[in-house]
């Protein structure tokens, strides 16, 4: 996991026994970092993180309204996460569920609880993501499924997506 924070990386850091809390800084005021990640035709341009193309991006932003993302993969995987919002802040602050859609059989998933913070910052935007999770058991599946590398890599795009719009 990465240490210190460095502007345009992701800092992954573990704050309690079942929380991720995932940082960056981006290069763009608030409400652009805000709209990129609440726009279905801007997510499918940065949430597929370099691995493939997002299929579905679909966003009832609301409080109680759903959210579900597709991708398939360059090998043809379908990847898929869906949850409903719980509250939100416009151009500062969301909390939504998330659940994986592909959770063997047997297996609990009972997904997790995402907050996500857009703050000023220096010169533009922090972005912070909390991932609560169940248990410390789903924690530690979502840190060893390579999310750090594929978080970097999808807030790589995200921040090509705020400068182009």
């Amino acid at each position: 996991m990465t240490a210190a924070a460095r502007s345009g990386r992701v800092v992954v850091t573990i704050p309690t026994d079942t929380q991720i809390k995932i940082t960056r800084e981006f290069a763009a005021p608030k409400h652009l970092v805000y709209k990129a990640w609440t726009t279905p035709e801007l997510v499918k341009r940065w949430w597929n993180a370099k691995r493939g193309e997002v299929t579905i991006a679909e966003i009832d932003l609301r409080v109680g309204g759903k959210w579900r993302y597709v991708m398939v993969t360059k090998n043809g995987f379908a990847v898929g996460f869906h949850g409903v919002y719980r509250e939100i802040v416009p151009n500062e602050r969301l909390v939504c569920t998330e659940i994986y859609e592909g959770t063997p059989p047997g297996v609990p998933n009972d997904g997790a609880v995402n907050t996500v913070t857009f703050m000023p910052s220096g010169h533009g935007t922090t972005l912070t993501l909390v991932v609560d999770a169940p248990s410390k058991e789903v924690r530690d599946m979502i840190i060893e499924s390579g999310m750090e590398a594929g978080l970097q890599d999808a807030f790589d795009l995200l921040e090509e997506v705020t400068r182009g719009q």
